[in-house]
């Protein structure tokens, strides 16, 4: 499959047989089947340095390793959602070259995470960082939680301004088509007397309880930096939403500080969001569902 007969909406997972990458497929199955969109499974061979005649062989060795893992994939995806589309895709590419080209036309990516402090794992140690930071549509990495804890819904990061409409959208969306409350957090590392961040937050979230009256929602202004902040609040989420400004702006000063610290850290999935796009789950520019 090339990128242009790639199903427009679709939810795309990396796929590389670990039990981390499992993980990414069950999410990215659910999305798709709640959202009633197509899923694309994903792996990426990677590249030969030569073509002689034992490079020739590795690729065609790796090629068929490849489609033994999205195929059972696959499988596993149909026992889960029976009736789900399902397609998939083995390419001759680096595994996060592979998903940011499939980026343009998804709604979504998914990958796995290793856990256990900073990014390890083949598939997302070069794959996730880069995916947060170019990727076309939202991107979920899905970090593995801790067993037994009770989780209390979606978290999402607001600075009180317009950026974070599209954030705010996908976070909504989310806990909408799950079933799930929703946590607006707003960090103020030295509040002043005057501040008035609660207004800022009432006004940032004006309008979507009226588009999502069976989300229920707590606006919550923490005092410190939003990372640490965000991580704290993470520990017993379901998911956790935050937003990545284009590279033409304040994308590394945003994603270093933030949006990496959280995708690394957090107990949770982690949803990092394009402020050029609408919805998590949604094309660039119509709606969809959840």
């Amino acid at each position: 499959m090339d990128t242009t007969s790639l199903p427009a909406g679709a939810v795309v997972v990396g796929v590389d047989g670990s039990t981390h990458s499992d993980r990414a497929v069950a999410f990215a199955a659910r999305e798709a089947h709640l959202a009633g969109r197509p899923l694309v499974l994903v792996h990426g061979t990677g590249l030969m340095p030569n073509l002689d005649p034992y490079a020739v062989t590795v690729l065609h060795e790796l090629d068929a390793a490849g489609h033994e893992l999205v195929d059972a994939a696959a499988a596993e995806v149909d026992r889960l959602f029976p009736g789900l589309p399902v397609e998939t895709v083995v390419r001759r590419a680096h595994p996060r070259q592979a998903l940011l080209d499939l980026a343009a036309r998804a709604s979504l990516l998914v990958v796995g995470s290793r856990g256990h402090g900073p990014l390890r794992s083949v598939l997302l140690g070069s794959v996730s960082v880069g995916l947060v930071r170019e990727a076309a549509c939202p991107v979920v990495v899905v970090r593995p939680h801790h067993a037994g804890v009770v989780r209390r819904g979606v978290l999402v990061g607001d600075d009180g301004t317009a950026d974070s409409t599209p954030v705010l959208e996908a976070a909504y969306r989310h806990a909408s088509s799950h079933g799930l409350p929703l946590t607006v957090l707003h960090a103020v590392v030295e509040p002043a007397p005057e501040d008035d961040a609660p207004v800022r937050m009432a006004e940032s979230v004006a309008g979507f309880g009226e588009r999502y009256p069976d989300v229920p929602v707590q606006l919550v202004v923490a005092t410190g930096a939003p990372a640490p902040e965000l991580l704290a609040a993470a520990d017993r989420m379901d998911l956790v939403v935050v937003g990545r400004h284009d590279r033409s702006r304040v994308g590394d000063l945003l994603l270093g500080s933030v949006a990496t610290t959280v995708v690394e850290h957090a107990t949770c999935p982690v949803a990092v969001v394009p402020l050029a796009r609408v919805l998590l789950g949604t094309g660039t520019n119509g709606p969809g569902p959840g």
